[in-house]
């Protein structure tokens, strides 16, 4: 069985992710089937939306997906593989054709919903989310920052969140999802076979009734906002990560405490780097913003040598040794140079050649 089966039921373009081990992490074959069968369906008269979910173990439903696959970085990195290029300039691409489809995109983001997951729902024209949803964009807990669009989603999220969630990597909630505005409806996680058969035997007149119909089922979960707004837009808000942190630390409150421990975890460099990214973002539009996150990932690999890359590094740490104790360089969020920070967002490639170039 395909690691993504993509199939058009009734009226509608079915794709299920299907690498439940891996927890339907995203590999270059996989972005490549996806990218395929939209592109397809893009001027198939027969189908008028297209519906997205991941296997679980126990089947369809109750994982979405956890990402890209970092072990694959960390092996392509040392191997100096240039598939590793490829797999960002077309997951990139994917994940703008998806936020500009011109028919309905329904995610079911059941379960797991983190990193390259995200950039596979976040432009969905309905984002379903469940009592099971774990979303998150914990890449500064590798050493990289918050892709596949993420500056441009989280930044257009209410106040200062988008940077809380960038810096943290914070775990939503399904109904908090909804709050953060990074999903449309949460529905408890029993309703999604039932829905999903609905989807695919129904005779929907036109693409706006399937969208319609999702939208309208009854048994919503109610919306829950992050606490503590108000302390997170206060203290996100501030210049840099050091002021954060400072204040943060300075706090004797729970929240404040636990989340500049969090933040001591993550990588200082990447912290920097993601804090800027999320606040250059929201003046941007998607395709721009792709671009700089193209840039950026280059960087991530590149600006370095790959013993000195803090994603390398952050992944060796995470999924290949296993140890938990990645080796930031520099250690501390005092330390960060802002000049390396800057050196992030300089584009390795005249705008002529940039991978990303005709994105519009």
């Amino acid at each position: 069985m395909s690691d993504v089966v993509a199939q058009v039921e009734g009226r509608i373009g079915c794709i299920t992710l299907n690498r439940p081990k891996a927890l339907n992490a995203l590999s270059l074959d996989m972005v490549r089937s996806l990218t395929q069968a939209l592109l397809a369906w893009q001027s198939d008269p027969q189908v008028l939306a297209v519906a997205i979910r991941g296997t679980g173990k126990e089947g369809p439903f109750g994982a979405f997906c956890a990402g890209g696959d970092i072990r694959f970085f960390h092996q392509a990195a040392h191997a100096g593989d240039a598939s590793l290029g490829d797999f960002f300039t077309e997951e990139y691409r994917l994940n703008h054709l998806i936020h500009t489809y011109s028919k309905p995109y329904i995610a079911f983001m059941d379960g797991i919903v983190m990193g390259g997951g995200m950039g596979i729902s976040q432009g969905a024209s309905v984002r379903v989310v469940t009592e099971r949803t774990k979303m998150a964009m914990p890449e500064t807990h590798i050493g990289l920052f918050p892709d596949v669009g993420g500056g441009y989603f989280l930044s257009r999220c209410p106040g200062r969140l988008g940077e809380y969630l960038a810096l943290t990597g914070q775990m939503l909630s399904g109904a908090q999802a909804v709050a953060a505005k990074l999903a449309d409806i949460a529905l408890p996680s029993g309703m999604m076979e039932p829905i999903w058969q609905t989807l695919v035997s129904s005779p929907f007149e036109n693409a706006e009734s399937v969208e319609r119909w999702v939208l309208a089922q009854a048994g919503a979960l109610t919306p829950e906002k992050l606490s503590p707004q108000p302390q997170i837009d206060e203290v996100f808000g501030l210049p840099a990560v050091a002021d954060i942190l400072s204040r943060l630390e300075s706090a004797s409150d729970e929240w404040s405490q636990k989340t500049a421990h969090a933040l001591r975890q993550r990588s200082p460099l990447m912290l920097h780097v993601s804090l800027e990214q999320i606040r250059r973002a929201r003046q941007m539009s998607l395709a721009d913003d792709l671009r700089m996150e193209r840039d950026m990932v280059h960087h991530c690999f590149h600006l370095r040598s790959v013993a000195d890359s803090e994603t390398v590094e952050g992944i060796r740490a995470l999924a290949v040794d296993k140890d938990h104790t990645p080796q930031w360089r520099p250690a501390r969020v005092e330390e960060v140079d802002g000049s390396e920070a800057a050196r992030f967002f300089a584009s390795p490639w005249p705008s002529e050649h940039h991978p990303l170039r005709d994105l519009t």
